[in-house]
């Protein structure tokens, strides 16, 4: 797996430690918007020290293939963290599969940034890793999200009750699924 690659308007890369100021600000940038979606946060989540550790435990986890995790940037300004893309719980065998998570920078939406990066990425994935299937949860108060997972050719599968602990919570979780039919 290389650790760049290009879509027509984006660059994907798989970043390691040195970026972890950049991810910080990414996180912070967008905290409010992220958290309404996502498990609660340990305390020091928004440090230099912790997106590091993460950083670097995401580098070595996509050199073993077992998660990758892209960082998405505009070809046009290739210094600034605008989405990110990740495939985890890759699994071969006989179930060749993986779950997909992104997210992106409020002020990046509605341009087409996700709809080109989950497509592209989704290729890449299945190209590379020769996967069969991926799929996607989605809390079902996220129409943008539910809208971006179907115009990217995602199905619907069903309702997962009480999926995930969102803000101390049980919620229910959509599950979409995406489909390699070359292999």
């Amino acid at each position: 797996m290389l650790e760049e690659y290009y879509t027509p308007r984006l660059i994907l890369k798989i970043l390691d430690k040195s970026y972890c100021e950049e991810v910080l600000s990414f996180y912070l940038n967008n905290k409010e918007l992220f958290e309404r979606y996502e498990a609660a946060r340990p305390d020091n989540f928004y440090t230099t020290d912790f997106q590091r550790a993460c950083l670097n435990y995401e580098y070595v986890a996509a050199q073993k293939c077992a998660n990758v995790r892209f960082w998405v940037y505009e070809a046009s300004n290739p210094v600034k963290i605008i989405g990110t893309i990740s495939f985890q719980n890759i699994v071969q065998s006989i179930y060749k599969s993986c779950q997909i998570g992104y997210k992106f920078d409020r002020n990046y939406h509605h341009k087409g940034y996700a709809l080109e990066t989950v497509i592209n990425a989704c290729n890449i994935i299945f190209d590379e890793l020769n996967l069969h299937r991926i799929e996607a949860y989605t809390m079902p108060s996220n129409e943008p999200s539910k809208r971006l997972l179907i115009n990217s050719g995602f199905k619907y599968e069903g309702l997962l009750r009480e999926k995930a602990l969102v803000k101390n919570r049980w919620e229910d979780h959509e599950l979409y699924s995406l489909l390699n039919n070359n292999i």
